[in-house]
């Protein structure tokens, strides 16, 4: 059931790598970011929203499948704040 939210994970990592690499940064430093961007979001919407909703749903496959993967969705649109605001930060240095 956490399939996106492991692929999603490892994209993060493989994106904030590239984005690193490309920019010319640390990259270990803008992956760990990204990718504790990524959990905490994760971690933060499934104890909060999906616990609430699942109880919901408790009989319906098809929705408590989808249900899960709210967090992974809203982790990676955390990770893609993240993205931009170190991105902003390294114009702004650069400036």
């Amino acid at each position: 059931m956490l399939f996106l939210a492991k692929a999603a994970g490892i994209a993060i990592i493989v994106w904030f790598y590239m984005t690193a690499k490309e920019k010319g940064e640390s990259t270990i430093k803008w992956v760990v970011i990204g990718l504790m961007g990524y959990w905490i979001a994760w971690w933060a919407v499934k104890l909060t929203v999906v616990g609430a909703l699942a109880s919901l749903f408790a009989k319906n496959f098809t929705a408590i499948f989808i249900v899960t993967q709210i967090p992974a969705l809203c982790a990676i649109g955390a990770a893609y704040l993240v993205r931009k605001k170190l991105l902003a930060d390294l114009a702004e240095k650069t400036d």
